[in-house]
């Protein structure tokens, strides 16, 4: 009900993809552990920036239950590695070309350490009030959601810029 009344209220919120961008790939990701009452699940969520413009996000139960908070994390993280995975192939038909690795950008140690291996993959550690994808997965006051909603790229589209 709450995401509702938000719509209602606010219904000229919207992305704005600026022509100046850098068009890095990178993704914010988080997890809740164990965070349903009912089946223990915890939930995932991550957001995708090309540059500066948010281009993907999901936020979804994760379909079994994790022992820790490292590895619900780690699920998170390979979510969102396979979305990284996936984008780069439409950006390469673009002739967007990634030589660097993708960034993904992550607040659980526990499953950064497990993620390591630089061979394949890249993460970092994210600390606490720059984590973007927290508005995914965590219930926030209306300062820190407005400061993430900003973050993300919304923007009111009818006010000028």
């Amino acid at each position: 009900m709450q995401i509702l009344q938000y719509l209602k209220n606010n219904p000229y919120q919207g992305l704005f993809f600026s022509s100046q961008n850098d068009l890095s790939l990178r993704a914010f990701c988080d997890s809740d552990w164990g965070s349903c009452p009912i089946s223990r699940k915890s939930t995932t969520g991550y957001c995708v920036f090309l540059g500066s413009s948010l281009i993907s996000w999901r936020t979804k139960r994760q379909k079994t239950i994790s022992l820790s908070s490292a590895e619900a994390g780690y699920r998170t993280m390979t979510g969102a590695c396979c979305e990284l995975s996936w984008l780069r192939s439409p950006l390469k038909d673009l002739k967007i070309l990634h030589s660097k690795a993708t960034l993904l950008y992550c607040d659980n140690k526990a499953s950064l350490h497990i993620a390591s291996n630089p061979v394949f993959h890249e993460a970092e550690y994210v600390p606490s009030g720059e984590r973007i994808a927290d508005v995914f997965t965590k219930p926030s006051g209306k300062e820190a959601f407005l400061t993430m909603k900003s973050k993300l790229g919304v923007r009111d589209i009818q006010s000028p810029t």
